[in-house]
């Protein structure tokens, strides 16, 4: 199929390039023996999980359904961390993972008889109060008054032994180098690092941009190596978006053009229905043939159709004014975009494709008004 036939807006996913992400990622494995998992939060397009799981270890779930979806359509190692389980979920939890971590001493005391009983292996996620983003504390486990992990100072010791914990987990990242990591373990160490004898696994979590161009997979590397050798255990990392880094597209179309104090395109594709992280981060999405406010000779602000009066994806400039009926190629939408979309407005969801490796393009999923009504009541 012809990705100019194509009615948009539609998620474009490249199968080459989520396979060049992944032999990375396997040369990381395959060089310090480390496991890597893939965070279904960031992409959990299970048409590809057979592929996924050709070259990585297994997924990780932040619930009962990434779980099942992860069982249903990959297969190897699954994990799950949630901030607090359901005692309605928990059973068919135990059912489909190996590897359990609870948020708080409370959420172990309460569910790890039941994990146990299920041969399961079961972890404690820790907070090493290590802040090493830039103010994006909505991103940032860290954050002063955190829900996430027990701190140094709520730590109980005697339970670890009794619940038979064998592994710890801290997820402290967003986005970030090896630089990062590597000062979250020296904080993690220091208060943490005591309790690692008689543990079979730590997990390194997630937000880890090991697939950037400019990553330090070497440094990466031998901080894994590291840890193995001093603790003898398993390490684990489970990174999202590195799997999907740039493997991705939103296509949409121009709807119409007005005229307020600067032109303004609308487009079929929404920041709040779409691509909603534009507007929780916020940040600004690559667009093909387009530059910087001014930087070109047609500068225009790209919006979305809905109410939302700050439903604005960005301001672009173009060498030629934009035209209706002219399509838009955002880049980097494989990653908390499909995941993420909703039906606000009445919004059609955005149908998802892929571009085989030999080229065709295939339409995975479409979507219609029974995806919408269906969500309602």
């Amino acid at each position: 199929m012809k990705e100019q036939t194509l009615p948009t807006p539609y998620f474009l996913v490249d199968e080459a390039l989520i396979e060049h992400n992944l032999k990375i990622l396997r040369g990381v494995m395959d060089r310090t023996g480390c496991k890597i998992l893939l965070a279904q939060k960031a992409f959990s397009m299970y048409a590809l999980y057979p592929l996924i799981g050709s070259y990585l270890s297994g997924a990780t779930a932040s619930g009962l359904y990434e779980a099942r979806l992860a069982a249903e359509e990959m297969g190897g190692e699954n994990h799950v961390f949630s901030t607090a389980y359901r005692p309605e979920e928990f059973d068919g939890i135990a059912d489909i993972c190996g590897h359990i971590v609870f948020n708080s001493f409370a959420q172990l005391e309460r569910y790890a008889p039941t994990a146990l009983a299920k041969g399961r292996s079961v972890g404690i996620r820790v907070n090493p109060q290590c802040s090493t983003q830039d103010g994006r504390t909505i991103y940032d486990p860290c954050a002063p008054n955190s829900r996430m992990g027990v701190t140094r100072q709520n730590f109980k010791l005697e339970l670890l032994e009794k619940y038979r914990v064998e592994g710890l987990h801290f997820h402290t990242l967003c986005e970030q180098n090896a630089d990062a990591l590597i000062t979250t373990v020296a904080a993690f160490e220091q208060d943490f690092g005591q309790f690692m004898p008689g543990r079979k696994w730590l997990n390194l979590g997630g937000g880890h941009h090991i697939t950037r161009p400019d990553y330090d997979i070497p440094a990466l590397e031998h901080c894994i190596s590291s840890l193995r050798e001093k603790y003898g255990v398993e390490i684990y990392l489970e990174p999202g978006e590195a799997i999907a880094l740039g493997a991705g597209y939103l296509i949409t179309t121009v709807l119409d053009i007005v005229s307020n104090g600067m032109d303004i395109a609308i487009l079929d594709a929404s920041a709040a229905c779409h691509m909603p992280d534009v507007l929780e981060m916020p940040y600004r999405p690559p667009l093909q043939n387009s530059g910087q406010p001014g930087e070109k000779k047609h500068t225009y602000r790209l919006g979305g159709p809905t109410c939302l009066a700050g439903d604005i994806i960005g301001d672009y400039s173009f060498d030629q004014p934009l035209k209706i009926g002219d399509r838009l190629v955002f880049e980097d939408m494989a990653i908390y975009s499909m995941v993420k979309t909703n039906t606000f407005n009445g919004m059609a969801l955005p149908a998802i494709a892929l571009r085989e490796k030999m080229g065709d393009v295939r339409v995975i999923k479409t979507f219609g008004y029974g995806d919408f009504k269906g969500r309602l009541s």
